[in-house]
């Protein structure tokens, strides 16, 4: 307690809170820009903290990226192209609910469903920090390659419609995941030659190109137009809310549980437990077959989930000093420049720095509420725009923002490309979702099976042999199984 008083004025400075607002502000419009995600904008924050105290830089980091998380709700729900990768899941979900006339329905979901989220993560990394971080820890290649299996039997939950081309689309994702170095024998595959594909497929790019480019093509190619958006799509965000929140309280648990569990597993981030929160969604629902169609239920778990994943990746950062995930493998970095080492013994050293920390997540998340409030208000301007001017506007920042990355053309030559097959993809029916989630986890899975095989000396069984792995295992495959089980279910009950 005497160090929680201690680290208050640490943080109610008025210099700390200045930059909280302003960070929070460059968040918001980094989040909000194809491309631009809050890896990038934690990226571009580096330079400025050089020349800060630890705790307004940090402080910086914390709110910036919780508010480019959610920040990259908005240009989903409004023109269906996610701002960031965390959002991504439920793009569709949030179009629908948009082009249906609810998109102040869709935002004001997000936005409350990203507080909560957040406030839960908060309480998580504060709480159960040293816990979580130490079953993490103990996570080896075996468990992880199940977790990748666990995430990949997700793109079945998530497709609608031919179960057939969902599993086409994944494998599509997962071929191009393996694009690059073989990560056992460094043998170059299917890189025609090309330096630049040595390194693979960035998947921010593949992620712009396959949603953003995609909406563009889609948008200048109709031949009958799709009616604009309603003007007074954008009224009072939380008319109603109330309801939903009260209706799917315990999607809001379940969600918030997830994304913190996921979070705290090095390599996850808030992406993964978006797209795991939303398949879980779909899975538990009592009305699945309205998901994709504009359904609210799916952005309460998922847009809950990936917020309360920030705090999640923080716990194995600070106990142990590993990244749990982009974020916080640039947040290490900063922990270091400011003397700050990264471990158990950080807590005994300089526990009121850890507890300002603490005290920033709760209130960026708290200052979320204004400020996305107000950024959703400012952005129903997109709305009055027609949709061919806005359509080559859009182009540009996606070109701009998958330069920006690398530095360089080739990743917009990689964005035009998948956009284009993701533009036919959806001309004839096959969902894009999978794809994407197979690219996310191709790499994962991969690397934990070759590894795996390797200490196992080709043994299968070796798989089922720790105890967590033999659980997350026996889970996957009985997923795998439950449709045959179903069918010879329903055989016997037919006899």
């Amino acid at each position: 307690m005497d160090t929680f008083l201690i680290a208050l004025p640490l943080v109610f400075d008025p210099y700390v809170l200045t930059v909280i607002v302003l960070s929070g502000m460059f968040g918001l419009f980094m989040g909000a820009i194809p491309g631009l995600s809050a890896t990038m904008a934690t990226a571009l924050l580096v330079p400025v903290t050089f020349f800060m105290a630890p705790v307004p830089a940090l402080a910086a980091i914390v709110t910036a990226t919780a508010m480019a998380i959610f920040a990259g709700d908005i240009p989903g729900a409004l023109l269906r192209i996610p701002g960031t990768p965390a959002s991504a899941a439920y793009t569709d979900e949030a179009f629908a609910l948009t082009r249906k006339g609810k998109a102040e329905l869709a935002l004001g979901t997000s936005l409350a469903a990203a507080v909560i989220g957040g406030l839960f993560g908060s309480l998580v990394l504060v709480f159960a920090a040293p816990m979580l971080a130490q079953v993490a820890k103990n996570f080896s290649s075996y468990e992880y390659f199940w977790l990748a299996c666990l995430g990949l039997t997700c793109a079945a939950f998530i497709s609608s419609g031919d179960p057939a081309k969902g599993g086409i689309s994944l494998l599509l994702g997962l071929l191009i995941a393996t694009i690059g170095l073989d990560p056992m024998s460094g043998q170059a595959r299917f890189t025609f030659g090309s330096i630049e594909l040595m390194g693979g497929v960035s998947f921010i790019p593949a992620m712009i190109g396959m949603f953003a480019l995609a909406e563009v093509l889609r948008s200048v190619t109709a031949v009958n137009p799709p009616p604009e958006v309603p003007q007074a799509a954008i009224g009072n965000i939380f008319r109603g809310l109330g309801g939903v929140l009260s209706k799917y309280r315990k999607n809001l648990f379940r969600g918030s549980v997830i994304g913190a569990a996921v979070g705290a597993l090095p390599g996850a981030g808030s992406d993964i437990a978006a797209w795991i929160s939303y398949a879980v969604s779909k899975k538990f629902s009592k009305e699945p077959e309205k998901f994709g169609t504009g359904h609210v239920e799916g952005l309460v778990d998922a847009g809950s989930s990936n917020n309360a994943a920030l705090g999640g990746t923080w716990v194995p950062a600070l106990v142990f000093g590993i990244p749990g995930d982009s974020i916080t493998a640039i947040v290490i970095g900063v922990l270091y420049l400011k003397g700050m080492n990264p471990g158990p013994t950080v807590f005994l050293q300089q526990p009121q720095l850890i507890y300002a920390i603490f005290i920033t997540f709760f209130l960026a998340n708290l200052l979320l509420l204004p400020l996305g409030f107000a950024s959703i208000k400012a952005s129903k301007q997109l709305l009055r725009i027609h949709r061919m001017v806005l359509m080559p506007v859009i182009l540009i920042f996606c070109m701009v923002g998958t330069f920006a990355i690398n530095n360089t053309v080739f990743g917009i030559g990689i964005m035009l490309v998948l956009g284009l097959i993701a533009y036919l993809m959806e001309e004839n029916g096959f969902p894009i979702a999978p794809a994407i989630l197979g690219l996310v986890l191709g790499p994962l899975l991969e690397d934990a099976f070759m590894t795996s095989m390797i200490k196992g000396d080709g043994n299968l069984l070796t798989f089922f042999e720790r105890p967590i792995a033999a659980v997350l295992g026996v889970v996957c495959v009985l997923i795998w199984l439950s449709p045959l089980l179903r069918r010879r279910r329903g055989r016997v009950a037919a006899e």
